[in-house]
């Protein structure tokens, strides 16, 4: 059997799987030695590769005549489809065509009488496009009136919207009683960003107002890292944090790990569903899992938040704004969720893509190839190709260091983990949300991210 060999492939610009943002740039592809030729039109090896191609036959077909896009169990798009002509575009694409009964029209059309419906905290809705439903959700602090009335208006849509109850709690992910690194409480940083003359951190908007300041305790220095000067929750749920300094550093286009491990950020991008992903959190580290759902509408105890990315990626209490993300691809900042990393649970997403766009601000790293307007993903230089890790030519799937040890300066103290304390990393000037309040749960959770890629790679 032959190797799988790695290239890099120049691709055009697409549509992206959600919010209608255009992407261009270059990505890694493998040639996957056990793929039967013939099989499919086009080779697919990456979820940001089956993702575009989903994203463009849905655009392509409009939403009267499709339900969504997602990946399927072997790594190829699926389509929902409505009628037997757009399956057979879809097949004939090279992707695989679902028959559903309901259009992504009606589909939105349920989810915009449920937002007409009076508002209950601790509801849940998204599309799932695989079931072809309205997923309705329901936490525990729910009244049982409450619940009724939501199903009387979930019945008077159709038998397509589903209710289910949860045992949880959907909450954001802000721990206030553990030490803090802000006067808001304590959160993650998610990804470093720029607007060409000032950086700053992208992280989550329920984190703090406007003016939060925010302090890094290691070894109880309490030094300032930044003030937020920009947020917007609920509705959203991003904000802008200002570096002190203005500038983020040396390797800011890094998100760690664990022990010492970093992976290089190259561009944003949406997600499809069903796609793997990764996030880090200062209190529960590293996790792993699959897109679930998109376009969800969270009602949480301090407002609404909509267009979130849904997932099964456990996130805990502290883990608000750190980083989501898929080979080498930032996707997310943590919003909430319900659950633990314990007994698991579900966790929402705020998008870079949209947080970025309205604050007209881009990934710090990638900025000097970026072309076209906001949201463009950038291509990446030859030395830090999707999922590289950082800052060494380490392979993909390999680790390698995050900063040096000659290096004694604020960031390199923050990197060592003999100094790491209760509350925010923030790792060689570098947006990272990481280990704080306590070390990874497991050695498999950063097992689970070389195993991916390794595989991924070849």
């Amino acid at each position: 059997m032959r190797h799988a060999r790695r290239r890099v492939v120049r691709r055009g610009t697409q549509l992206a799987a959600v919010g209608g943002l255009l992407l261009g740039g270059a990505m890694v592809t493998t040639a996957m030695a056990s793929e039967t030729p013939g099989t499919s039109a086009v080779p697919f090896s990456s979820a940001t590769e089956a993702g575009d191609t989903g994203a463009a036959l849905v655009a392509e077909l409009g939403t009267a005549r499709t339900a969504g896009s997602w990946i399927g169990a072997d790594g190829k798009p699926v389509v929902a489809v409505t009628d037997e002509q757009a399956a057979a575009m879809v097949k004939q694409a090279g992707a695989e065509p679902k028959m559903v009964s309901h259009s992504m029209n009606e589909l939105k059309a349920a989810t915009a009488t449920l937002r007409g419906a009076p508002r209950v905290a601790g509801t849940a809705w998204v599309v799932d496009y695989r079931t072809n439903r309205v997923m309705v959700e329901a936490d525990s602090t729910v009244s049982a009136s409450h619940w009724s009335d939501l199903s009387r208006v979930a019945a008077g849509i159709g038998t397509f919207v589903q209710m289910q109850r949860s045992e949880g709690t959907f909450t954001t992910r802000l721990n206030g009683a553990q030490p803090i690194l802000s006067t808001g409480g304590r959160c993650s940083a998610g990804f470093n960003v720029t607007n060409g003359t000032t950086d700053f951190i992208l992280t989550a908007g329920h984190c703090g107002p406007a003016n939060t300041i925010w302090f890094d305790e290691g070894q109880g220095n309490n030094q300032q890292v930044g003030t937020t000067i920009n947020t917007q929750f609920p509705g959203s749920d991003f904000s802008l944090i200002q570096y002190a300094g203005g500038k983020a550093g040396a390797n800011a286009d890094v998100v760690a790990i664990g022990n010492g491990q970093g992976v290089r950020i190259t561009g944003s991008a949406d997600p499809t569903v069903g796609q793997k992903v990764f996030r880090s959190g200062s209190t529960s580290g590293l996790h792993d899992g699959t897109v679930t759902a998109l376009n969800a509408t969270v009602n949480y105890p301090e407002g609404t938040v909509t267009g979130l990315i849904q997932t099964n990626v456990c996130a805990e209490p502290g883990d608000s704004g750190g980083p989501l993300f898929s080979e080498g691809i930032a996707l997310g900042v943590t919003s909430g969720g319900s659950g633990d990393c314990t007994t698991g649970g579900v966790t929402f997403f705020q998008p870079v893509t949209r947080a970025m766009a309205a604050l007209n601000v881009q990934l710090i790293g990638s900025t000097q190839n970026a072309a076209g307007g906001q949201g463009a993903s950038p291509a990446p230089s030859a030395a830090a190709t999707h999922s590289a890790i950082a800052p060494s030519a380490a392979s993909p799937g390999s680790a390698a260091p995050v900063g040096t040890s000659d290096d004694t300066s604020l960031v390199a103290r923050l990197t060592d983990t003999r100094n790491v304390g209760p509350g925010l990393l923030v790792i060689g000037g570098s947006l990272v949300a990481l280990v704080a309040t306590r070390y990874f749960r497991a050695e498999q959770d950063r097992k689970a991210y070389q195993r991916y890629y390794s595989a991924t790679w070849g």
